[in-house]
């Protein structure tokens, strides 16, 4: 299985699909599915009953999942692909476009 390089918090684009183009926030990811929820990416119309939390019930709108594949890190507006690097003895992401240390 291929290390998921995208994560929790990271700004990214959509490159392919019906929301090409748009960027989000990533709100989640599912290691097992291999895919993320992208703020505002993927919306999709949820019919819910009545509940605890939502008295009234009705029609939600919320993200749907979409695939890391269809999904590009965005590193100063400019979507780029990610790698691995030691450094020193912490293993460390990097843009392979500029080289720049990403956390």
């Amino acid at each position: 299985m291929a290390t998921i390089k995208i994560k929790k918090g990271d700004t990214v684009k959509v490159i392919a699909g019906k929301d090409k183009d748009k960027e989000g926030k990533v709100i989640a990811i599912n290691r097992k599915n291999n895919t993320c929820l992208v703020e505002g990416v993927n919306m999709i119309t949820k019919h819910t009953k009545p509940s605890a939390a939502n008295q009234a019930g009705g029609i939600v709108h919320q993200e749907g999942p979409i695939d890391l594949s269809n999904v590009m890190y965005l590193l100063n507006g400019k979507p780029t692909r990610i790698g691995f690097k030691m450094d020193g003895d912490k293993k460390v992401r990097f843009a392979k476009s500029t080289g720049e240390v990403i956390d």
